[in-house]
């Protein structure tokens, strides 16, 4: 379904992707990923034939360099936010199905692929960042793509919004979509991905299982917890005796948890009567192995 092969963005000396090959299959659900800078969201860019680039890109057998305009056509694309006009939630996938010559047909379909059928005659000015994200998506469905390009969805909702989004695009893999998306969260990474491709400095470093992200990068998830200053030293105690590794933080400490045992060290620190002020669990700027304790 897509092919890279060599792919090169420069800017002027810069070379923001270089020499990148990768090829994804009808129906697979690849992440991008790597810290800011490594190259995911131009690599997007590329893919929507936005960027001129060196090499070669084809998007269901379509030439991105040579017939952009058609290759896009193959392409639904939700960006990390979306500003729409002052219109209703119909109204908006109207105007957007006569953009993209889609059959207002579709409409009704995509309202109940994403849950909006109830919204449908809500301004867009009223909805929830949700809900916004959502519409974003729908209007990426209104064509029926074959392909479906993501560049951080979630990032900027919160927990209940970012559940509901990854499972709707469960679903649309399910279905049969191939699916492109760029995150820096683990957890999206293991429910979305069947693949991922990690960039670095502008190249592919790796091409693995999801599962095997976290090992073969040395990559932790970490708990931050908040206490008072006065409990500081008994937290370290504590936290030590159970054998977790950790890192304090000023008035937080950071530690290591595992992806079922998130909530194991607030427990401990209660049955310690240590109060916690706070607590977030870090779950996408992942801490390396051996970074400074200190």
């Amino acid at each position: 379904m897509i092919i890279a092969k060599n792919l090169t963005k420069r800017y002027r000396k810069h070379a923001a992707l270089h020499e990148v090959s990768f090829t994804i299959k009808a129906g697979e659900s690849v992440a991008l990923w790597g810290a800011n800078g490594a190259g995911k969201t131009t690599t997007l860019r590329c893919l929507l034939g936005v960027h001129a680039f060196e090499g070669e890109l084809s998007v269901n057998g379509i030439d991105v360099r040579k017939r952009g305009k058609a290759a896009r056509a193959a392409i639904g694309y939700v960006p990390q936010e979306t500003t729409f006009y002052d219109l209703t939630v119909v109204e908006t996938l109207y105007f957007y199905a006569r953009l993209k010559k889609a059959s207002v047909s579709r409409i009704d379909d995509v309202l109940t692929q994403v849950h909006l059928s109830p919204h449908n005659a809500k301004r867009v000015t009223m909805l929830s960042g949700g809900m916004k994200q959502r519409l974003a998506l729908a209007v990426a469905l209104l064509s029926d793509p074959p392909v479906l390009v993501l560049d951080e969805p979630t990032a900027s909702l919160d927990v209940k919004a970012q559940r509901d989004f990854i499972h709707m695009v469960q679903s649309l893999s399910q279905a049969g979509k191939t699916i492109v998306f760029s995150s820096h969260r683990l957890d999206e990474v293991l429910a979305l991905g069947s693949r991922v491709l990690v960039l670095d400095e502008g190249k592919l470093i790796l091409d693995c299982a999801p599962q095997e992200l976290a090992p073969r990068l040395g990559l932790h998830r970490w708990l931050r917890i908040w206490v008072p200053a006065e409990h500081k030293a008994q937290t370290l105690n504590v936290l030590g005796e159970q054998g977790y590794r950790f890192m304090p933080n000023g008035h937080s400490v950071y530690v290591q948890v595992s992806l079922s045992g998130k909530v194991a060290p607030l427990r401990l620190l209660e049955s310690a009567q240590i109060p916690v002020e706070d607590f977030d669990l870090i779950d996408g700027e992942l801490l390396l192995q051996g970074e400074n304790d200190d």
